[in-house]
């Protein structure tokens, strides 16, 4: 089995199988966010039980905060976090060039600010002041130490919106910053045998027999058709293991990604693993699977949980389309829920839904009790989850 394999495909929809150092994951899929080491809420092994796969790790907050040195010497993040199975990093450019500087305008203070050069990225930590840089090399390097199976190329994201002029700028120091991350990952790959990649050993690696990490290139520039393809030529021409779509989560409207996979996804090598980035609601990544996407990752699940916001199927059997007619999202602590004894969604087998009704649960976010959270965000990551077992069949 190559790294990548496709098993089966009808139109552009894509099934297939990903190998990893940590285990085979079956495509289409969605990455649950442990954006600090934690799936907030969850225990690994209550993600386990839901049918993750593979998280995704946040290699921004992780430098900062404990540190990618002292997460290798307790044997990788997997370990450290007690996850057994893959694991995505991302390169930390999204959070370098967007919540540090978000921060900063927040206290008004030169806290956060990005001072930015072809070398990389300058930086303070919004919280305490402390001064960093980060380069490609240096993303690539912390990846590693954190014992990453899937690493992205550190990049620029632009905001949107932006000038074509700055797109295309940005776009062409994300091409070189790629090419030093692949040229670096791979004189890592090769000095260290992997001797130093091979951390976590109470991992079982089951069927896989891949030996190293894989390196994925981000395709940007905006909302501009020609820079977009522009940069997906770059990429492939550098050769990656595989290809993410980046900056189609960054505030612009929700039709551009549309027209973005549209121009970009024919010049991606149809072998190969692709991803997008940040997206999305489950009408959008329904969307995405049936133009050939096999990966996703998105906070909404959690996030819309953690307010009350529920993920609720429409139907018992469904097939699901790129049109938002398969399930709807209700507000777990509107009044008209209190005396409510029905399950959260009687066509869900997760805990929560098994187990409590919405008039419980409302009352658990009206009383402000820390299990709301919980029990909602084990039955919205359930939803995704299924959704993508489901357009997997």
């Amino acid at each position: 089995m190559a790294d990548f394999e496709i098993r089966k495909k009808i139109k552009s929809r894509r099934v297939g199988k990903l190998k990893t150092m940590h285990g085979v994951i079956d495509t289409p899929f969605f990455m649950p966010i442990a954006t600090k080491g934690a799936v907030k809420n969850l225990s690994p092994k209550e993600l386990q039980d839901l049918g993750a796969q593979i998280i995704l790790g946040n290699t921004y907050h992780l430098w900062l905060r404990p540190g990618h040195d002292l997460v290798k010497k307790s044997g990788g993040l997997q370990k450290f976090m007690d996850w057994d199975g893959p694991m995505l990093t991302d390169s930390g450019g999204y959070q370098v060039f967007s919540l540090a500087n978000w921060k900063a305008e927040k206290k008004r203070d030169n806290r956060g600010r990005v001072k930015l050069t072809e070398k990389g990225a300058e930086f303070r930590d919004p919280l305490d002041g402390k001064k960093y840089f980060m380069t490609p090399e240096k993303s690539i390097e912390i990846q590693l130490a954190l014992g990453s199976d899937i690493i992205m190329v550190f990049d620029e994201c632009p905001p949107y919106p932006c000038s074509r002029e700055y797109a295309k700028r940005s776009l062409e120091r994300t091409a070189r910053w790629a090419e030093r991350c692949k040229k670096y990952f791979d004189k890592k790959i090769s000095n260290s045998k992997l001797e130093s990649l091979k951390i976590g050993s109470k991992l079982k690696i089951g069927n896989s027999k891949l030996n190293r990490p894989l390196l994925f290139g981000i395709v940007q520039g905006s909302v501009y058709k020609d820079l977009r393809q522009e940069s997906a030529r770059q990429l492939v021409n550098l050769g990656f293991d595989g290809y993410a779509i980046g900056g189609v989560a960054v505030g612009e409207p929700r039709e551009k990604m549309k027209k973005i996979l549209e121009w970009v996804l024919p010049l991606l090598p149809e072998d190969k693993p692709r991803y997008l980035m940040g997206l999305g609601r489950p009408e959008e990544i329904a969307f995405a699977v049936e133009n050939g996407i096999d990966m996703f990752d998105c906070v909404i699940p959690t996030r819309n949980a953690r307010h009350g916001s529920l993920f609720v199927w429409k139907y018992a059997k469904i097939k699901p389309s790129s049109k938002n007619n398969f399930y709807k999202t209700i507000n777990i602590t509107n009044e008209k829920y209190k005396k409510d004894f029905k399950p959260l969604d009687k066509n869900c087998g997760c805990y929560a839904c098994q187990n409590f009704s919405r008039a419980y649960l409302r009352h658990l976010f009206s009383v402000g009790e820390p299990l709301a959270g919980r029990l909602a965000s084990i039955h919205n990551l359930n939803f995704y989850l299924k959704l993508m077992e489901k357009l997997r069949k």
